[in-house]
């Protein structure tokens, strides 16, 4: 994954000349630039930014402001200060107010891309997934209770994200100008991405507060409010034919499934019972939204273990047909018949 990074300088002309220095570099990161303090922030909340590099002498915000401002509402961002006084108590007051380095000026170009290109790597001492599916992964990370901070990138559409787990609960969420769970929505709803995993969270509260599979679901549910308001009906035409009406007998659900178990497993079946119930319909249609995120087929029956006597197999349907079955019925031969 190509990291950006923003460089902040008010020397226009450096600028220029640390951008075109650094062009060879643009496999490992791509270069984001700022004039001022206050175009910085803009940038960071417009872009997913890796790193930040940033002189200290600059109006109107300086480089001491930035730092306190990326420390707060972005911990999870190092920063590398410029500056043109090299001496000990620079290192030691860079390191208090929160940067994981200095270069002093002047400075070749090739020094100051080996230290950016170093503590980017620290950011990836996790490792890197290519074209994954980001649902199941973060199921992963929340069942093993991981602790981690992880960059997103939506391989359809280039776009960055990054989540903050701690102890495999999910903390924040960023997207650009988007936090929060406005962010983890827009995130979940990428299809395949490239993941970049970094053994730490500098996130501290809990911005979140939601359950990790609730919040798939609903992003699931947001993806296809969209989709479905994209899509528009065909125009109906202006001449429709008259077409004369066919007596069909009505199509009964419930009895064809009796018949069908009947037809292939007679007595054997262990059925006791099929009806209608729709008060089933909502689950069937979240564990639907979930096969289509974790990309594992379709859903068609459902086999539900209640512990108790009697158990039931579910057929979606537009209403949800329950087939009630004793616990030794041949459970896989009537779910294949169904299917």
């Amino acid at each position: 994954m190509i990291k950006n990074v923003l460089i902040v300088d008010d020397d226009k002309d450096l600028l220029v000349s640390i951008k075109e220095g650094l062009g060879k570099y643009n496999e490992t990161f791509s270069v984001f630039t700022s004039d001022n303090g206050l175009d910085a922030i803009e940038k960071l909340k417009k872009n997913t930014i890796s790193l930040v590099v940033t002189d200290l002498k600059m109006v109107p915000m300086d480089g001491f402001g930035l730092l306190s401002h990326v420390m707060e509402n972005y911990p999870d961002i190092p920063v590398i200060i410029i500056t043109g006084y090299s001496t000990p108590e620079m290192e030691n007051l860079a390191k208090k107010g929160g940067a994981v380095g200095y270069i002093s000026k002047p400075f070749i170009i090739k020094d100051l891309a080996v230290k950016m290109i170093t503590t980017l790597r620290k950011e990836a001492d996790g490792g890197t997934l290519h074209n994954v599916s980001s649902g199941m992964f973060l199921q992963l990370v929340e069942m093993e209770q991981k602790t981690c901070t992880i960059r997103l990138e939506d391989t359809s559409s280039g776009r960055k994200g990054v989540l903050f787990f701690k102890e495999g609960e999910l903390y924040d969420a960023r997207m650009n100008d988007l936090q929060g769970k406005d962010a983890a929505y827009e995130i979940f709803s990428w299809e395949q991405v490239v993941l970049s995993i970094q053994n730490v969270c500098q996130v501290k509260e809990n911005k979140i507060q939601s359950d990790l599979q609730g919040l798939i679901l609903d992003a699931m549910r947001v993806k296809d409010e969209k989709n479905g308001a994209a899509e528009e009906l065909p125009a109906a035409p202006e001449n429709i034919p008259v077409i004369e009406e066919v007596k069909t007998e009505k199509y009964d659900p419930v009895s064809s499934v009796r018949n069908s178990i009947a037809k292939n497993l007679g007595d054997r079946s262990g059925v006791e019972d099929v009806y209608l119930d729709s008060s089933w319909n909502g689950l069937l249609s979240h564990m639907s939204r979930l096969g289509a995120f974790f990309k594992i087929g379709e859903i068609k029956s459902v086999f539900v273990d209640t512990g108790e006597p009697h158990n039931f197999i579910l057929k979606k349907g537009e209403e949800t047909i329950v087939i009630s079955v004793s616990p030794k019925c041949p459970r896989d031969k009537i779910m294949h018949i169904l299917n």
